[in-house]
């Protein structure tokens, strides 16, 4: 419905275009399009009586239940521009119109041939994405790519009329510099995960040559240092290993402690005193530089519970456990390790003691991450740390 009405007053008028908008054939809503009226018989150019009457017979299909077509997805990067180019296909497939923009981006493709009646596969233009919009109705998307190194997204949109496809809306966008910023980025993801992967082959070979060496020497204080080194370089190896997975500087933290646990139970004295441990909780995803003096922690402080936590024989037979808990809010990564063995020793501090793990836990935790650690006498030694994710 088309018509004239006043707006604030004699004198002030505007054409207002009325369009139904339908739904599996119901009324839903009416779309209207407001111009003021000619002055002094001025004449549109022809850009401008192209896009009105492309949006006539949009209106016309809008208002048939036509479009929006309802195989359409939500909006993406590649929806549509103010900026694109646009061509317009009669019912056979030739060129009707092309606008400024169109014909630029075809001149980035090499192509300079005159546009107007031709078919876009005369003038080498790949036409998949047109062929297919007109035979099933519906929008098409297909990026073409030509050398040297041009890329132009098109997207096919028919017109119907009555069910009937009676031409096509191409629009165009060159996007060359945007799938380069993307395949910048896959390189350097790329690059990243391989550091990764190097880091954590030569710790493991590292690993791997302070084994040797400490199976060369005496069994005594300095075969155990060498151990511990060498789990301590393992723990941050299985960092990297998670991190050269995946293309992000995050880890899922989780699958990080798994292993973790793995090495402790390596680290069990005797096969005659097993310890079962459990892993409850998700600490979700963790940046990579929070992630490897963590792991640390948790191998410092299984390794204690391991050592140090639970006598030759526990009391009624009870099964020693060791539980980690792990938790992410969002602003803090907390984590709990609770044994149920011996507790702590009278009048213990973890700011003045002097072993070498629970001094390399509270260095970490306290001055590199910035977070806080408690240990309680609970049924046992309940350990909770507290570090935010964002300093």
């Amino acid at each position: 419905v088309e018509g004239e009405i006043s707006i604030a007053g004699p004198g002030e008028q505007r054409r207002v275009q009325c369009i139904p908008v339908r739904w599996k054939k119901e009324l839903v809503a009416v779309l209207t399009r407001e111009a003021p009226l000619a002055v002094g018989g001025r004449r549109h150019g022809q850009l401008e009586r192209i896009y009105v009457e492309i949006f006539d017979r949009l209106a016309r299909m809008i208002s048939s239940g036509e479009f929006p077509f309802a195989t359409e997805d939500a909006p993406t990067a590649e929806s549509p521009r103010v900026g694109d180019g646009v061509v317009i296909l009669d019912s056979t497939g030739r060129v009707e119109y092309a606008s400024p923009n169109a014909v630029n981006a075809l001149h980035r493709m090499g192509i300079y041939t005159s546009l107007y009646g031709a078919r876009l596969d005369e003038i080498g233009v790949e036409e998949t994405a047109i062929q297919r919009s007109f035979h099933d109705g519906v929008p098409v998307t297909e990026e073409i790519e030509r050398h040297p190194a041009v890329i132009v997204l098109i997207r096919s949109i028919p017109l119907l009329e009555a069910g009937q496809v009676t031409g096509a809306l191409v629009l165009s966008r060159d996007i060359t510099d945007l799938r380069r910023r993307d395949r910048l980025l896959l390189s350097k993801d790329a690059t990243i995960r391989e550091v990764h992967h190097r880091v954590k082959n030569n710790l493991q070979t590292i690993s791997s040559l302070l084994r040797l060496q400490g199976r060369r020497l005496p069994p005594g204080e300095g075969r155990v240092a060498l151990w511990e080194a060498e789990r301590r370089i393992r723990s941050i190896a299985l960092v990297h290993e998670i991190l050269s997975r995946d293309p992000t500087e995050q880890a899922a933290f989780n699958d990080i402690v798994d292993p973790l646990v793995r090495l402790a139970k390596e680290g069990v004295l005797s096969p005659d005193r097993p310890v079962r441990f459990s892993v409850e909780g998700d600490a979700g995803e963790v940046p990579a530089e929070l992630a490897t003096p963590l792991a640390v922690v948790i191998t410092e402080l299984l390794q204690n519970a391991v050592e140090h936590a639970f006598p030759e024989e526990m009391p009624g037979g009870k099964e020693r456990r060791v539980r980690i808990v792990l938790r992410n809010d969002g602003i803090v990564v907390a984590v709990k390790v609770h044994d149920n063995g011996r507790g702590l020793p009278l009048g213990f501090s973890i700011e003045t003691s002097e072993g070498l793990g629970l001094s390399i836990v509270r260095d970490l935790v306290m001055g590199q991450l910035g977070g806080s650690i408690e240990m309680h006498h609970d049924a046992g030694t309940r350990v909770e740390l507290r570090v935010p994710l964002l300093r």
